[in-house]
């Protein structure tokens, strides 16, 4: 990890070296990961219960490098079927709309001409 330090003036500089002392001190006087582990693991086993139940299901992991290769949660999405095209472009056949969405450009500058979308509907 690399800061740009060369845009700080002297003032700044020292308010981060102040700060960056500071934050040293309270990481090195914290007790090391390990310890702190199996003080958590002792404690959920002296209560009966497991890391798994008391962290939700999967153990701690360790350090930065499986923080990073953790994949992202995978946001849900309500996946929709195809449907048919209700729409298609008079001048151009081959462009259609289903009618959702973002009505495509071609659709949006006909009905800004005054034209309304009905007109545009495939007859079945």
């Amino acid at each position: 990890m690399s800061i740009d330090l060369s845009g700080l003036s002297a003032k700044e500089l020292g308010a981060l070296i102040k700060n960056a002392k500071k934050q040293q001190t309270i990481v090195a006087k914290r007790p090391a990961v390990t310890k702190v582990r199996a003080q958590l693991t002792k404690l959920a086993k002296a209560h009966g219960y497991s890391i798994e139940e008391v962290f939700g299901g999967a153990a701690p992991t360790r350090g930065r490098a499986a923080k990073a290769t953790k994949a992202p949660a995978k946001k849900a999405v309500r996946k929709l079927g195809k449907v048919a095209p209700k729409y298609r472009n008079p001048a151009n056949p081959k462009e259609t709309w289903t009618g959702r969405g973002k009505q495509p450009r071609w659709l949006a500058a006909l009905t800004t001409k005054g034209k309304k979308v009905e007109e545009f509907l495939i007859k079945k």
